[in-house]
């Protein structure tokens, strides 16, 4: 990010306004002399002595506390404050993709829908295929809505130095976003979709979507009919088509936040979870209806904060809450309880992410900034391990200050993760990065910035992020100011 003062213009003019440098006329200039000359007498002793006459180790040490002093002084989102009259504005070249829409209420929940666009995508302009849920004042909750969402003519940044043989279809366009909604009485706290498998080449995935409201209710939408209608003009959405498929009442009025579907079970199985500490599943049947368990997993004493289903095991799943433990559950147990619960934070855990590349590898965030990676071989089961026993996490890092709002791992590449915080700021990291002595020496002036820090980008009110499995390294974010689409050069 660069931090740039409102009143840059009018410097920049005083600047063009200034005299010019003194013309010198160079019959005048007298013959160079080189203070060098007399200290040094071969060519080898100069190379030892450095470019500018000095040893090397002292020149190098006085590099780096010049660098140390430009490093302290950089300006960090979420940690310094802008001073009056000044704004700050993305560093563009830093960017590959970096868009902005806006929604008609924040919404603090969104997923990205997989498409038949193709895999690996590279070409521009993107397009993007998302759902969100609104949180709409309290007095007119009759706005609230589900947004099923396509974002269209993502163009790649303009850069002065284009290749110019680079055949892609690039060109610079407006973003357009076109939505279409599904009416709501109340607002959305998180919001997950999933697909089943495409049944015949000739008709589209059933794509669903389940939405934890602040009613308590989880309502599940059928939007294929609603995506089918972004690219069949003349599609018309039946009142009907905008009803949910099934409403779960199981938590009562029990409001939640916690939500997954399970990547194991194509048909459908999702995970829910309330503030009052219940968990239960509802599972689609063959018939093309849903049941859910009359009797919930229970054991957390405070709010279900997050459900995570483990990406290899079909019947095991994670849950954070805010009595600060991580649980790893079997969904087949009759006792309903616990396999495994860990003490991860003496605050509240918001949120999970299970590796899809190292299944035992578990990402946690809490309200107290910071975040931790789990290695899941080091848990052991409840009954064999001591309640003051904390394992320690393979990496953690307290650089936020605020409260983890996500964690994501990246879904190829199992050491890049992002983290959004409520400084309104997104975070990547690289846990792969390792320093050698003489770069540990060289940033040891940048205070409490781990090495592993790849970026930081600034987004008013961010809540939550999540990568696009098919566009690699694009990210899309939802917060107070809208959604955010942007991909950097570093990843």
């Amino acid at each position: 990010m660069a931090k740039r003062p409102a009143d840059s213009e009018q410097e920049q003019e005083a600047i063009k306004n200034g005299d010019r440098p003194m013309e010198i006329d160079q019959d005048e200039v007298g013959d160079f002399e080189d203070e060098f000359e007399d200290e040094f007498e071969s060519e080898d002793e100069i190379m030892e002595a450095g470019v500018d006459g000095r040893p090397d180790e002292e020149r190098e040490a006085e590099e780096r506390e010049n660098g140390m002093d430009i490093d302290q002084g950089t300006f960090i989102p979420g940690r310094h404050k802008l001073s009056p009259g000044e704004t700050l504005n993305p560093d563009l070249s830093t960017y590959e993709l970096l868009h902005t829409l806006e929604a008609p209420w924040p919404c603090l929940s969104c997923d990205i829908i997989p498409d038949s666009l193709g895999s690996d995508r590279k070409t521009y302009p993107a397009t993007v295929y998302a759902v969100a849920g609104t949180q709409a004042a309290r007095a007119r909750d009759k706005e609230n809505q589900i947004m099923v969402m396509k974002m269209s003519s993502l163009s790649r940044m303009e850069k002065d130095d284009e290749d110019e043989d680079d055949d892609s279809d690039d060109e610079a366009s407006d973003p357009i976003l076109e939505t279409k909604s599904i009416p709501l009485t109340s607002c959305t706290n998180r919001i997950r979709a999933h697909q089943t498998p495409q049944a015949t080449s000739a008709k589209p995935p059933t794509t669903l979507t389940a939405a934890m409201t602040e009613s308590g209710q989880v309502l599940i939408h059928d939007v294929t009919p609603h995506l089918t209608a972004f690219d069949t003009p003349g599609t018309v959405i039946s009142p009907t088509q905008n009803k949910p498929v099934c409403t779960i009442r199981a938590h009562k009025a029990n409001e939640g936040y916690a939500l997954d579907w399970s990547p194991m079970f194509p048909e459908g199985k999702l995970l829910t979870g309330d503030v009052a500490g219940n968990i239960f599943t509802t599972t689609r049947t063959q018939g093309g209806g849903f049941v859910t368990d009359t009797t919930p997993f229970t054991g957390h004493k405070g709010t279900v904060e997050e459900l995570q289903w483990s990406p290899t095991e079909k019947h095991v799943f994670a849950s954070a809450s805010n009595d600060g433990t991580v649980k790893i559950w079997d969904a087949r147990s009759k006792s309903r309880k616990a396999a495994v619960s860990v003490k991860v934070s003496k605050t509240d855990v918001n949120v999970l992410s299970w590796s899809h590349q190292t299944a035992h590898l578990l990402a946690s965030g809490a309200d107290d900034g910071e975040w931790a990676v789990w290695d899941l071989r080091q848990w052991k089961p409840t009954t064999s391990m001591a309640s003051d026993v904390k394992p320690s996490p393979v990496a953690s890092y307290t650089f936020h200050k605020e409260q983890i709002t996500s964690v994501e791992w990246h879904p190829t590449d199992d050491s890049i993760v992002l983290v959004c915080a409520g400084d309104s700021t997104l975070t990547l990291w690289d846990l792969a990065v390792e320093l050698d002595d003489e770069e540990s020496r060289d940033t040891a002036g940048v205070q409490d910035v781990p090495p592993q820090l790849l970026f930081v980008h600034y987004m008013d009110q961010i809540k939550e992020a999540h990568w696009h499995p098919q566009i690699p390294g694009t990210i899309m974010a939802t917060g107070g100011s809208g959604f955010g689409v942007f991909k950097t050069i570093s990843v």
